[in-house]
């Protein structure tokens, strides 16, 4: 039976299922430009790593290197750039792409400024601190595109996947921080007491990444991160922490221990690297398979019901031969019994199904909100107080701990508070 002399009913069904399709195509998309960027991050932290070792020392040697990460990012740098115009940009009208869109125009921003930069770090005309900044900004904004990513996500499996590869990005780009932090300090022999400060504050956030990404990854990644936590790089990495901890203006280290520490962890970071691209592989992987089941089950719904169909109009025609009664023949549309009930089991089952997958994906986006909650309650720190953002996450952790309770609550107590208060 032709596809349009379904009863409507039955079209419906279908038009549900081809729109699961085309909202997991769209997101299939979204999560190959998440690859790119994973990819071209990786190679803007290689870059800064030896940005900051060039600028912190006077090892021109490291130039020859720079040179060649930076080619290496600006090659990454073109293949994110081709994968946007790939993307739909004329689907404005999805309010899940509302964000999004923002994140990458900010993105694109940074990457504009960022050959201006290269230059003034190549020809030594700022310090390795501004330059890290302006490079943490950067990639903090290629980060902000797979956390919208993972926001706007409708399939819970892709969530779950999204939510532990956005966690494990966001680790890793603190232990970057922490890894360009390090050099600045031991290579001066100690750290200054502000310094200290934000590399334990560095510490405790990657904790807190890691631990998301672990809730959040499958078992065959959660055994490549215990692997990675015994490494000899990892464990060599832990134990300089201490040794950095220790230092202050009246004890001192040998500065080479600072080209120990990039070492080390860059070592830490490359492994971190590995496990990356395998939530890379797994997320596209996630896509193309929940793809094909959703076309397979279309596939075999559509032969269902238009076989349903078929019986239908046989009854009718059966019904009109035998007593020729209106009474007695179903309306134009309509359904026959059998195929009522027949059709009402497809019903419950999709709806089943659908609210199963509601369920699964309110329990992968919660990390999502938790993450925007911590976050406010920062930013309404450092507005209502100016604290640093270090001082901001130690008071909320601190409360967290006094209290007993999660800092995520601590976080929405004092949002709700303020609320309040303003609503006065």
């Amino acid at each position: 039976m032709p596809h349009k002399k379904m009863p409507a009913t039955l079209r419906f069904m279908l038009a549900a299922r081809r729109s699961e399709l085309l909202g997991l195509e769209d997101l299939a998309q979204t999560c190959a430009l998440v690859t790119r960027v994973s990819q071209l991050v990786h190679a803007l932290q290689k870059e800064r790593g030896y940005s900051n070792l060039y600028l912190s020392s006077s090892a021109a040697h490291q130039g020859a290197q720079l040179d060649s990460l930076i080619q290496a990012s600006t090659a990454l740098e073109r293949q994110f750039r081709d994968a946007l115009e790939q993307m739909n940009q004329d689907g404005l009208g999805a309010a899940d792409k509302t964000r999004l869109f923002t994140r990458i125009a900010h993105a694109l921003h940074h990457l504009d400024e960022l050959p201006g930069l290269r230059r003034r770090i190549r020809e030594r005309r700022i310090n390795a601190q501004d330059a890290t900044a302006a490079l943490v900004r950067l990639i903090s904004g290629l980060l902000a595109v797979v956390f919208e990513a993972a926001d706007s996500a409708v399939d819970p499996d892709i969530t779950r996947c999204l939510v532990a590869l956005f966690n494990f990005m966001q680790g890793k780009e603190l232990a970057g921080q922490e890894r360009a932090l390090g050099v600045n300090g031991l290579t001066h022999g100690y750290f200054e007491p502000e310094q200290l400060e934000r590399l334990i504050h560095l510490q405790e956030c990657q904790e807190r990444s890691f631990n998301t990404f672990n809730r959040f990854a499958d078992p065959t990644t959660q055994a490549l991160w215990q692997a990675l936590c015994s490494s000899t790089s990892n464990l060599q990495a832990c134990r300089l922490r201490d040794i950095a901890r220790s230092t202050h203006a009246g004890s001192t280290v040998d500065p080479q221990l600072g080209e120990l520490w990039f070492e080390l962890h860059t070592q830490r970071i490359d492994l971190m690297q590995a496990i990356e691209s395998h939530l890379e592989e797994d997320l596209l992987q996630r896509c193309q398979r929940g793809m094909q089941g959703i076309r397979d089950e279309l596939h075999s719904h559509r032969r269902v019901l238009e076989n349903l169909s078929e019986r239908q109009a046989a009854e009718q025609l059966r019904l009109f031969s035998v007593q020729s009664s209106n009474l007695d023949s179903t309306p134009e549309d309509g359904l026959s019994g059998n195929l009522a009930r027949s059709t009402l089991d497809l019903l419950q089952h999709q709806s089943q199904r659908l609210q199963v997958l509601q369920d699964e994906l309110r329990d992968a986006r919660q990390a999502i909100e938790e993450r925007k909650v911590v976050e406010r309650a920062k930013q309404l720190l450092i507005k209502q107080h100016g604290y640093s953002e270090s001082e901001a996450y130690a008071l909320l952790r601190q409360s967290a701990m006094n209290q007993g309770l999660r800092i995520e609550d601590i976080a929405q107590r004092l949002l709700s508070s303020s609320a309040a208060l303003a609503g006065r």
